[in-house]
């Protein structure tokens, strides 16, 4: 089945980095996020989420598509490096640029 295929991370968890730096600077939290992604038709639970983001689980396709569609981003977003222009994005709404102890939900 075309959804259930697992997209590799590149060892350094450049796809689970990208997926929490984004999520942070959208100023979206780990509980909303997973909400929008089951709006999506993705099954995700946040303990999910939480491995995705830290390198601990792999990603399927149905999953990064959601992603993409929740955030309003390109794979390439996702993919590689955010990119300038979500560092824009987060200049003009005045968001705190996220940092690896942000605090999550609990």
């Amino acid at each position: 089945m075309k959804d259930d295929k697992i997209i590799s991370d590149d060892g350094q968890n450049t796809i689970g980095r990208n997926i929490r730096w984004i999520r942070q600077t959208q100023g979206i939290r780990q509980t909303e996020m997973v909400a929008r992604l089951q709006l999506y038709r993705v099954a995700i639970t946040r303990e999910t989420l939480v491995k995705i983001e830290g390198g601990r689980q792999h990603i399927k396709l149905k999953q990064l598509r959601g992603f993409r569609d929740v955030f309003g981003v390109t794979y390439e977003d996702i993919l590689d490096h955010p990119g300038e222009k979500l560092l824009r994005e987060a200049e003009k709404k005045n968001m705190p640029l996220p940092s690896e102890d942000m605090e999550e939900d609990n």
